[in-house]
């Protein structure tokens, strides 16, 4: 009789960008409690210090749109560690809202450079390491990449980037061993998203185009990137698993 699927990560090692809060801190915990070593990282040197300290966790500060850095980023992770089985891309920013006849094209190019440029550098330096040890990549893409949006612009167009880009990346290093996968979060209750949950009429509308009615948590998508990344998703590639409640797909009855 086979054993059962592997959930655990235990012996792995994993690099997750814009890992001191919301998502990227949930995915962090969540990949430690099932026995990885992390390296922890964000923009900012003291929240990455201190999140380390917290976590018990290496950090390393890095400004993803900064290809040196992120060159840096992977080497450091790759010398503390002693490999790489796992990358998460996670760093993000949301950016002006807004239509693109009025678009801030500076604003535009910074969204760009962060959600999905910055996602085909680190990529490129990371992902011959992680083929090394037959690994795993999650990339952070979103439900706004999934469907028509008439606010946040540049940020869903960077997202369905994010998605397409796993979808390239799963063909590409496939033959190597290595596994690329996206993730598209929904509705998220986190630090970001606290004046959305504070808007009446925006959660109104939004939860009754949510068959769960709800906000997901945090944690429920560390739990999607955890699969993702263990062995119980090994034959699991270039796939972009919705963690939207059902939002995607409902006709909001």
């Amino acid at each position: 009789m086979s054993p059962g699927p592997d959930f655990g990560l235990r012996g792995r090692t994993a690099l997750i960008t814009g890992s001191t809060r919301g998502i990227g801190l949930a995915i962090a915990q969540g990949m430690i409690a099932a026995g990885a070593r992390v390296m922890i990282s964000s923009e900012d040197a003291g929240d990455t210090s201190r999140v380390s300290a917290e976590l018990g966790m290496p950090g390393i500060a890095c400004d993803v749109a900064d290809d040196q850095a992120l060159e840096r980023l992977v080497c450091g992770t790759v010398a503390e560690l002693g490999g790489l089985d796992i990358l998460v891309c996670n760093a993000g920013i949301t950016g002006r809202p807004g239509r693109f006849e009025s678009i801030d094209m500076a604003d535009y190019a910074r969204v760009m450079a962060i959600n999905l440029r910055s996602q085909v550098v680190l990529t490129g330096f990371a992902l011959p390491h992680v083929a090394e040890r037959r690994g795993s990549a999650v990339l952070m893409s979103s439900l706004s990449g999934l469907r028509g949006n008439g606010a946040i612009n540049a940020y869903a167009l960077a997202k369905a980037g994010v998605a397409q880009l796993a979808r390239n990346l799963a063909v590409e290093w496939g033959p190597r061993g290595v596994r690329v996968n996206a993730i598209s979060p929904g509705f998220i209750a986190t630090e970001l998203s606290k004046p959305l949950l504070g808007n009446e009429p925006f959660m109104t509308k939004r939860m009754a185009m949510t068959p769960l009615r709800r906000p997901g948590m945090p944690e429920e998508v560390a739990g999607a990137a955890i699969f993702l990344a263990s062995s119980a998703a090994g034959f699991v590639t270039g796939h972009n698993l919705v963690v939207d409640g059902g939002t995607l797909i409902t006709d909001g009855s």
